[in-house]
């Protein structure tokens, strides 16, 4: 095995093994057991539930997407420390996994600047600010912070990544004056909330929140996808994906609001931003970033609005049944996990589709949306 493939099928084993593991500890916190309960992984995995998703799946998957982009084998050091640390949290390592953290957000932030150099625009300094803010969630988390002071910086590098992928986007449209500075303002207010947080948690959480909600109407009146969602087969779909997701940034930012005054909404804030908003993001560009990036053709079909569908229901069932009962929410959590494996299927399917009527895959297909 070359080199290059070893590094692959490292990374291909961290991300799903995040990934897995993320979504089973996930349901033990809502009385779901994928396993035998005592199984030391499983109650790993559940105490280590955000990091496993947000760094081990979300931030390895991003700094390959970026190590692609960058071309250059010093840029995979940071998905493979990052792979590596979803690893170490579930052998109880946590320590080491911790600074593995640190370590990939610190490779990142040298790539994104790089990156910026390569290519001054506003997208890529974005995206420079977005690395910033994982390098501190993780510092943070090393430090042995609360959530109530990590979390924020975790999202706000998961958001900020992908607002600037969105404001990449605008570039095919005419963009409207202030718009990019009133995109400036939202995501400034956004850092300021994750400053505050753990000084203040009210005051942090409403700024956050509040941010989050303006970024919604933000990408609502200024994103292409509000004009090719009236086109046809994947730019539409991936439009839907997109103006769906928006919908649920707003959701989670007032639910991060109401729960900084007190208001049972902290599902709402978390899962609302994170499957709503992030995983909707996913779905929609899997399409065009799994062809750039692991070179998988897919052959897209309405097929894929099926597991869209079933994500937005599940949370739907989740978030609004689980504030009258919580065995609605362990269902609800349940059928997130679903939709998810739902659209690992899609996705599986379709390549074999692709592969069976066009034969091994081409070069990799443009954004086009």
């Amino acid at each position: 095995m070359t080199p290059r493939r070893a590094v692959a099928a490292l990374l291909l084993a961290c991300v799903a093994a995040a990934l897995l593991a993320g979504i089973a500890g996930g349901l033990l916190r809502v009385g779901i057991a994928l396993a035998p309960a005592d199984a030391a992984w499983l109650g790993r995995a559940a105490l280590a539930h955000a990091a496993l998703m947000m760094c081990g799946f979300m931030g390895t998957v991003i700094g390959i997407e970026r190590a692609v982009a960058f071309k250059h084998r010093a840029a995979w050091s940071a998905p493979v420390a990052s792979g590596l640390a979803g690893l170490a949290l579930l052998n109880g390592a946590d320590a080491l996994a911790a600074w593995l953290l640190v370590a990939a957000a610190t490779a990142f932030v040298g790539v994104n600047l790089l990156l910026l150099q390569r290519q001054r625009a506003s997208h890529t300094g974005l995206l420079l600010v977005s690395a910033a803010a994982w390098f501190v969630g993780n510092v943070l988390f090393a430090a042995g912070a609360s959530p109530v002071a990590v979390l924020p910086w975790w999202f706000a590098f998961l958001v900020m990544t992908i607002a600037a992928e969105r404001l990449e986007m605008t570039r095919l449209m005419r963009r409207r004056p202030g718009a990019q500075p009133a995109l400036y303002v939202v995501l400034a207010v956004l850092l300021l909330g994750a400053v505050a947080s753990p000084v203040s948690p009210l005051a942090g959480g409403l700024l956050f929140g509040l941010a989050l909600m303006a970024l919604s109407a933000w990408l609502f009146t200024f994103d292409i996808a509000r004009r090719t969602v009236r086109a046809d087969g994947l730019s539409r779909y991936m439009a839907i994906c997109l103006l769906g997701g928006y919908v649920w940034l707003a959701l989670g930012g007032l639910g991060w609001a109401a729960t900084a005054i007190g208001l049972p909404a902290r599902d709402l804030a978390l899962h609302g931003l994170g499957l709503g908003f992030i995983v909707s993001m996913i779905m929609g560009h899997a399409p065009v970033i799994l062809p750039a990036v692991a070179r998988v053709k897919l052959l897209w079909g309405p097929l894929f609005y099926l597991p869209l569908a079933a994500l937005h229901g599940s949370l739907l069932l989740r978030l609004a049944g689980g504030f009258a009962d919580f065995q609605w929410r362990a269902q609800g959590a349940l059928f997130n996990a679903l939709a998810i494996a739902l659209f690992a299927l899609t996705v599986a399917g379709s390549a074999f589709a692709w592969r069976r009527r066009h034969g091994p895959a081409a070069a990799p297909r443009e954004k086009t949306s």
